[in-house]
């Protein structure tokens, strides 16, 4: 084997754990600002969270329905505004991020249970940053989906 080579797998193997050690320290910053906000009120958790994806999940609770009895409208938005915005933070982690569009699909009702969104990014440049999200219900089924779009501010990260 070259030592090149080794040299060279050994660098990245640092990068990666530079890069989990950073990410794993803004999730425990981004806890804490959560704290007593509208995701914490909701009851928002985030399942795993990665550079290619985040997923966050809600249980169900009758705080979250509608006067029809299920979801309501905004609790989906809210989820997959809040997921498709995790992604951004995690491309973005030293800028904020602010939602400039959001567009939301709704195709099922979710009565009971638990929601669990699934985020990814699908574009970045170095003032937006482009993302899509599908809420399922633990079945599997889509319930709604959304794209959005986000606005890069430099350097200008709440710092806690």
């Amino acid at each position: 084997m070259d030592s090149g080579t080794g040299d060279q797998s050994g660098l990245q193997h640092n990068s990666e754990l530079q890069h989990n050690s950073e990410l794993q320290r803004n999730i425990e910053r981004w806890n804490r600002l959560a704290a007593n906000t509208f995701w914490d009120y909701l009851g928002c958790q985030i399942a795993e969270i990665s550079a290619e994806k985040v997923i966050v999940t809600l249980d169900i609770q009758p705080h979250h329905l509608n006067l029809i009895g299920i979801v309501h409208g905004g609790v989906h938005a809210t989820l997959i505004d809040s997921a498709m915005g995790l992604v951004a933070m995690v491309a973005r982690p030293d800028d904020a991020v602010v939602t400039t569009n959001l567009s939301m699909n709704y195709v099922a009702k979710a009565e009971r249970g638990r929601l669990i969104v699934t985020a990814e990014m699908i574009h970045s440049s170095r003032k937006s940053i482009s993302t899509q999200a599908f809420a399922r219900l633990e079945n599997g089924e889509l319930c709604a989906f959304g794209t959005g779009t986000f606005r890069v501010i430099d350097g200008a990260v709440k710092q806690d």
